[in-house]
C-alpha cells in the first residue's frame, strides 16, 4: 500500500507576517569557497502585500526568491511561510506548498511550444482537477486579457501575450502567492507597463500577495514598497521614494 502524502498545515493567526525570515543565510559550498549568497536577511511580508525585490547580479535576490518560493532552504536562521517552517519540511511538503500557495511567473515564459495557450495555462491542472480544468484556464487567461487567443501557439502571440500566458498559468490553481522573476525583462516598454498593471490590479482587486523580483528601478518603483538588496544583505526597505538610498548609505560606509 502506498504511503499517504503529507498534509501541511497552515498554524499561522490573523495579525501574523505571511512572510518572516529571521537572520536567514544561504550558504553554497564550491570546492574549498563558501560563497554567502544571503547574510543575516531578516524581513516580514504580510498578506495582500505588493513588495519589489530589487538588485544587481550577484547581490542575492536571485537566492532570495528561490528560498521564498521554496525551491530552496535556508542555511540558518528561519523562513516562517503561514506559520510554517519552511527549514524543517521534507521535499514532499515543500513541493506541496509549491502547488497550493505559489504561482511562478518567469522571466522567459517558459510555455512549452506545441501548446496551445489553453493548454499551457491547463498544465498544472492536469493532476487532480478533472474536466473543470479547462473552465479553470479559460477563465485565468479571460483574467489578463486573452480570451481570443485561446488557441493560439507561443509562435503566434507577442512577448507581452506570452507572458500573459505565463500569468494565467500562474494564477489557474487560485495561489495566495503570485512570485514573478523579472516578469519584464524580456518586454518592450510598452508591453513592460501592460505586465505590471496585471500585476498590480491582481494585488490591489484580489488581495494576492505579489512579489516581483527584478534589477529595474523603473519596475521595482511601481511596487508600494520596495526591498534593495546588496551583496547578499538587505540595504534599504520601504516605500519607491527610498530607492537608492541603502545602497548609497552603503557606499559612503565602505569609503570610510
Amino acid at each position: 500500500m502506498a504511503a499517504a502524502a503529507a498534509v501541511v498545515v497552515d498554524n499561522m493567526s490573523e495579525d501574523q507576517a505571511m512572510i518572516e525570515l529571521s537572520d536567514m543565510t544561504k550558504v553554497y559550498n564550491i570546492g574549498t569557497i563558501d560563497v554567502h549568497a544571503l547574510d543575516g536577511v531578516s524581513m516580514s511580508i504580510h498578506r495582500g502585500e505588493m513588495v519589489a525585490i530589487m538588485g544587481a547580479s550577484g547581490s542575492g535576490k536571485s537566492t532570495l526568491m528561490n528560498v521564498l518560493g521554496c525551491l530552496d532552504v535556508p542555511s540558518s536562521g528561519r523562513y516562517m511561510l503561514d506559520g510554517l517552517e519552511v527549514g524543517a519540511l521534507s521535499g514532499n511538503q515543500l513541493a506541496e506548498i509549491r502547488n497550493r500557495k505559489i504561482g511562478f511567473v518567469f522571466q522567459t515564459y517558459n510555455l512549452l511550444p506545441r501548446l496551445t495557450a489553453q493548454a499551457n495555462v491547463e498544465l498544472p491542472l492536469l493532476y487532480g482537477a478533472g474536466n473543470d480544468r479547462k473552465r479553470r484556464a479559460s477563465e485565468a487567461l479571460d483574467r489578463v486579457g486573452l480570451s481570443d487567443r485561446t488557441n493560439h501557439k507561443p509562435t503566434e502571440l507577442s512577448g507581452g501575450q506570452q507572458q500573459r500566458v505565463g500569468i494565467a498559468r500562474a494564477l489557474v490553481k487560485d495561489p495566495s502567492i503570485l512570485l514573478a522573476d523579472e516578469p519584464t525583462g524580456n518586454l518592450d516598454s510598452r508591453s513592460s507597463a501592460e505586465i505590471m498593471e496585471i500585476l498590480m490590479e491582481l494585488n490591489r482587486d484580489e488581495g494576492r500577495t505579489v512579489i516581483i523580483v527584478t534589477h529595474e528601478p523603473d519596475i521595482a518603483a511601481q511596487a508600494p514598497r520596495v526591498i534593495t538588496m546588496r551583496d547578499g544583505v538587505i540595504v534599504s526597505d520601504g516605500p519607491p521614494e527610498t530607492l537608492g538610498q541603502g545602497a548609497t548609505a552603503a557606499a559612503g560606509e565602505a569609503q570610510q
